[in-house]
């Protein structure tokens, strides 16, 4: 059984951070921009109206509240991506010689669809979309026509290669 902290309370979660979250962004905006100035009391005063303007808007809310939701898990997929890629090629990179700018896209192109899978999988979408992709009336002819694609551009991709 999850016990409920301090911070997940519905005052803070409801009112006290999204509050912070308009105030800060807004006074931050203000001071850089210096639209009012150089006035910080008014910047101050601007962003906390604003901000309790919005603390009284449920739909502006939401809409932000899941906004901020996406970004924290797509910022620590895009971090997971990133450490995976600097495991792989290092601080000097992939160094193998000429080809080596093909093989990079190869695995980054792997990294990529191997962080997909694993999402999927953590998040529990993996059962239904591999039943949607695999285990459906249309999805065997659609898998041996696009492998035969596949490996007819590969071949062209080779021979236009070697006639350079």
């Amino acid at each position: 059984m999850a016990t409920e902290t301090i911070l997940q309370h519905w005052l803070f979660t409801d009112f006290v951070f999204p509050f912070l979250l308009i105030f800060l962004i807004c006074f931050a905006i203000l001071e850089k921009t210096k639209v009012l100035g150089d006035n910080k009391q008014l910047d101050a005063l601007l962003s906390f109206v604003l901000g309790l303007i919005f603390v009284g808007a449920v739909f502006p809310k939401m809409v932000v509240g899941n906004l901020i939701l996406f970004l924290t898990v797509s910022l620590v997929v895009v971090f997971v991506v990133l450490l995976i890629w600097g495991f792989i090629a290092g601080e000097e990179g992939l160094k193998f010689g000429d080809s080596s700018k093909g093989l990079k896209w190869v695995i980054g192109i792997a990294i990529v669809l191997a962080v997909v899978v694993l999402l999927f999988s953590v998040t529990g979408i993996f059962p239904g979309v591999f039943d949607f992709l695999f285990h459906q009336s249309w999805s065997e002819g659609f898998w041996t026509n696009f492998l035969f694609i596949i490996v007819i551009a590969g071949a062209i991709a080779l021979v236009l290669k070697s006639s350079k």
